[in-house]
């Protein structure tokens, strides 16, 4: 397939990819934040933009971490054309029907392309383009600064997020100029299509080794076809050159240093651009933390605790309903009826929906789903796993069972390649950053010691995925090396990114601090979840720049 360098699939197949992406690894903050936009204007990769905007910042600081240098340099340097390139900012409409678009045209918003070396290496070489959108501050007086945002995934977009940005960011919003893009490879920014037939691939290795052989199958047959129609590409999707990305971004702004809100995998992407460019950013909110040690190809592994008490706990809330869904009225015959589930799934796949649109829903699917929903403890997003188990439910008894549009947009989007690139450009940026363990039967050990005392999530969180058929990143993972005074949000019962994992990134930047939500079972909390508290917190140290004296807590 040949690498496009425009998105072709539908502005309503990327609005559903983008939010069951977020429903899906839990890696990004939240279907609204990753809803994605449908409009944007575009360049030619390749050509500059002639709009006379900004006036860029040059980068003087050097790139100290990993095996290669590129990525900064001195006034007058390789990358000058791309740190003092001038954007052409215009409508975020791509066409007629481009509701998102035409909404964030509505609210004041403009986009533009950024054009960003493929290979900073080589940064003569060819080049892609980055989607940006910029919702400038109206409080022009007491502007403070431009403020980037990811909402994580990874292959999250948040192009479209500034509106909502700005309105958890209550008064302070208007002091900042807030900017969502769209990582390379993701969303409007130059593609990645490797033409798989699912959309996704987190998937569980099933109750035995048939279903884990099938997934072996699966992930190497997915490797190889990126191998097949993206060989070029695939080294350059890194963490590392995304961070570099977010420099010639804020070269182009014009901007001395560049603020940050990032989300989930957006949180290690903060944590890698701190330490690849000390000195070049302001204030930075880390929502939903994951330790640079603890991201890679088995970024699930040791989430295993965390997912099987949200489970728990959802199970308790559908008890109480047991009239509008009929799971069971305690917890346990809730947990009774998905494991009776499970049970009829191993023996043969379940059939949801009718014709002409039927899905064969297995063993190693359903695990995939219930961890999908249990990444938010709200009322909505409880009652919508409590409908989809219903449904599984009644397949599994034999009866016609009908899903829901959101859930058959769910089984679209897992059992099909309705979107293969958002899984493409998913796992790509996954397998691109440290090398994963090659040998299959590693990860079947994994899974058999877990089984016993987790046996619905230990064969989803240990199972093989595509990078262990990856080519070896080319750069050495990045290590936290530098210092960075960030506000780091957690959740304590936080089922992806572990409470954990965002105690250990505090540990290893002795300046930052901690605040805690007690009591959620929550991905990605400020702006999102409705705390008070945490939103309040988080808004202070956005309009001040002075980080709490101490960790603080908040109560769910």
């Amino acid at each position: 397939m040949r690498y496009a360098e425009k998105i072709t699939h539908s502005p309503a197949a990327r609005a559903t990819a983008a939010a069951l992406l977020a429903l899906a690894l839990g890696l990004t903050a939240s279907p609204a934040l990753a809803a994605p936009p449908t409009g944007a204007a575009t360049k030619t990769p390749g050509t500059h933009p002639t709009a006379t905007d900004t006036t860029s910042t040059r980068p003087t600081a050097t790139d100290t971490t990993g095996t290669q240098t590129a990525g900064t340099q001195t006034a007058g340097g390789p990358l000058d054309r791309d740190y003092n390139q001038r954007l052409a900012w215009g409508s975020c409409r791509e066409s007629p029907d481009d509701t998102v678009g035409g909404d964030l045209d509505k609210a004041g918003v403009q986009c533009a392309d950024v054009t960003v070396p493929l290979d900073y290496a080589a940064p003569r070489g060819r080049t892609i383009t980055v989607a940006i959108s910029r919702l400038k501050a109206t409080d022009t007086r007491h502007r403070i600064g431009a403020i980037l945002l990811n909402n994580g995934g990874p292959g999250g977009t948040a192009l479209e997020s500034p509106p909502h940005i700005r309105e958890a960011m209550k008064e302070v919003g208007s002091r900042y100029d807030i900017i969502g893009f769209d990582p390379r490879f993701v969303g409007r920014s130059t593609p990645l299509d490797c033409g798989w037939p699912v959309s996704f691939t987190w998937f569980s290795a099933g109750a035995g080794r048939a279903g884990f052989d099938r997934q072996v199958a699966l992930s190497k047959g997915l490797a190889e076809k990126c191998r097949a129609t993206n060989a070029s590409v695939l080294p350059h999707v890194t963490t590392r050159n995304t961070a570099r990305d977010m420099d010639v971004i804020r070269g182009a702004l014009g901007e001395r240093k560049i603020s940050y809100l990032g989300y989930s995998y957006g949180t290690y992407l903060g944590t890698v651009y701190t330490q690849m460019f000390p000195g070049r950013y302001d204030r930075m909110v880390l929502d939903g933390a994951v330790a640079p040690g603890d991201y890679g190809p088995r970024l699930l592994k040791g989430t295993v605790g965390e997912n099987d008490r949200a489970l728990a706990a959802w199970a308790a809330w559908a008890a109480d309903r047991h009239a509008a869904y009929g799971l069971g009225r305690t917890r346990a015959a809730v947990l009774a009826t998905v494991d009776r589930v499970m049970a009829r799934a191993e023996r043969a796949p379940l059939t949801i929906g009718t014709a002409p649109e039927v899905f064969r829903v297995d063993d190693t699917h359903i695990p995939m789903f219930l961890f999908m929903g249990i990444a938010d403890d709200t009322d909505r997003s409880r009652a919508s796993l409590a409908e989809q188990v219903s449904v599984l439910a009644e397949a599994a008894k034999g009866r016609p069972a009908t899903p829901s549009p959101e859930f058959k947009e769910m089984l679209r989007f897992a059992l099909s390649g309705a979107d293969s690139p958002t899984g493409s450009a998913q796992m790509a940026i996954i397998c691109g950053d440290v090398p994963a363990q090659r040998d299959p039967e590693l990860y079947w050990r994994d899974i058999e010691r877990t089984r016993a005392a987790h046996p619905l999530f230990g064969p989803l969180t240990e199972n093989i995925g595509p990078c262990a058929f990856w080519n070896a990143p080319r750069e050495n993972p990045t290590r936290v090396r530098h210092d960075a005074p960030a506000l780091i949000v957690a959740a304590t019962g936080d089922p992806r990114t572990t409470y954990r994992s965002s105690v250990t990134l505090h540990g290893q930047l002795p300046s930052s601090r901690l605040l805690t939500l007690k009591g959620a079972n929550r991905h990605a909390v400020y702006g999102e979840y409705g705390n008070a508290c945490v939103d309040t917190k988080v808004n202070r140290y956005l309009a001040t720049g002075r980080l709490p004296s101490k960790d603080e807590v908040c109560v769910k």
